[in-house]
C-alpha cells in the first residue's frame, strides 16, 4: 500500500481540509494560532509537504468546524476506488 505524503489519498484529504478552512473564510494563520502551531505547519500539510497525524487532522476539523467523519469517508471513498489505485 502506498503512504506517500504525495499519494492521490492523501490528496484528496489535504483538499478537502484545506477547502473546509477556505469556506470558513479562515487563514492559515488564524487556524495556525488557534491551534498553536507555526502557520508553515499547517501550509506544509496543505501544499502535501508534511503529513497531518490522525490527532492533528481531528484537532484541525474542530478548529475550522468540519466534521472529521466527512473527511475520513472521502479517504476511505478514495481508498477503495479502484481507478486510483
Amino acid at each position: 500500500m502506498k503512504t506517500s505524503v504525495y499519494s492521490s489519498h492523501y490528496d484528496k484529504l489535504r483538499l478537502w481540509l484545506k477547502a473546509q478552512r477556505e469556506e470558513q473564510s479562515l487563514t492559515l494563520r488564524e487556524v495556525s494560532e488557534r491551534w498553536g502551531k507555526h502557520h508553515s505547519i499547517l501550509g506544509k500539510i496543505e501544499q502535501a509537504r508534511r503529513k497531518v497525524e490522525l490527532v492533528e487532522f481531528i484537532e484541525l476539523c474542530e478548529i475550522i468546524g468540519a466534521d472529521p467523519h466527512e473527511g475520513l469517508s472521502l479517504l476511505i471513498a478514495s481508498m477503495n476506488d479502484k481507478s486510483l489505485k
